[in-house]
């Protein structure tokens, strides 16, 4: 089942529209969140980051669209679903409602949640190799937008083909200044000593709720040093680890980059920390 504007609806059933805006224009923004045994992860985080870029894309927020209302929405669609015992993946996806062109004729929104059962309740290191490459084909703009959780993603998606057409994990992206500022699905971290560095949302770096959660737990802790700073291609093969951070995998390590191979211990001394400040939330 799938949640329509609070209407619980048969995932093979139409929906949509070919005037869908999120279609046709790509207007539309979306939160992914991990849900275990009745606890949305960083709930709040998800929250206020999708109303202020509701704000920001000039979209009408609907007065029952309090925080309250819609955890109860999403953990209506996890129990039409029976998935309340387990970790799911859920996806709260809002879009301007069809009308106009470019410009829209209305500035009201609907939106859409899924969900989709996890294997694991908790955050977990992959123990596998990660290789990653750079992808130069196109770049990731400094401004405000790229840091929205938007479904305006070609660029990710482009270089989503690129890293499986060459046999890479992931993908690294970079800015029209030539910086180092995510991975195709998440945020960019790299240690260093006991130096932890990401770059700033100015580079153009998604907005992460794991990226900004992680950056609390760093700044408080004695054993790490925080720098948010613009990152050189040439800084990768210069470093002891580099880690990508999202809302599903929590910390997902990073073991190779063209010659250089690297070690996992601070993101798996992390993910423990991440793990009890997500039940905590």
């Amino acid at each position: 089942m799938v949640n329509y504007n609070g209407e619980l609806l048969a995932t093979d059933k139409s929906i949509f529209t070919g005037s869908n805006r999120a279609f046709k224009y790509g207007d539309a923004l979306f939160e992914s969140v991990r849900y275990v045994n009745g606890t949305l992860f960083f709930w709040e985080d998800h929250y206020f980051r999708l109303m202020a870029s509701m704000r920001i894309l000039r979209m009408e927020i609907p007065m029952e669209f309090t925080m309250e209302f819609l955890e109860e929405e999403i953990k209506k669609t996890i129990t039409s679903n029976a998935q309340d015992s387990g970790a799911v993946r859920v996806r709260l996806t809002v879009f301007r409602n069809e009308g106009g062109l470019y410009t829209p004729t209305t500035n009201q929104i609907s939106y859409v949640i899924e969900t989709n059962t996890m294997e694991s309740p908790f955050f977990t290191i992959e123990e596998g190799n990660y290789e990653v490459e750079l992808f130069k084909d196109y770049y990731v703009n400094k401004d405000m937008l790229s840091n929205l959780k938007s479904t305006n993603r070609i660029l990710n998606v482009v270089a989503g083909v690129y890293a499986q057409e060459n046999g890479y994990a992931n993908c690294l992206l970079v800015n029209t200044d030539k910086k180092v500022v995510e991975a195709i699905n998440g945020n960019l971290f790299l240690v260093k000593g006991n130096e932890i560095k990401t770059p700033p949302l100015s580079d153009g770096c998604l907005d992460g709720i794991i990226r900004k959660n992680l950056m609390k737990l760093i700044a408080g802790s004695e054993e790490y040093d925080l720098v948010e700073g613009s990152i050189s291609p040439f800084e990768l093969q210069k470093v002891d680890e580099l880690f990508i951070t999202n809302s599903i995998a929590g910390i997902q390590p990073i073991s190779k980059y063209r010659k250089k191979e690297f070690d996992k211990k601070v993101a798996k001394s992390l993910v423990g920390k991440l793990n009890a400040k997500a039940r905590i939330g």
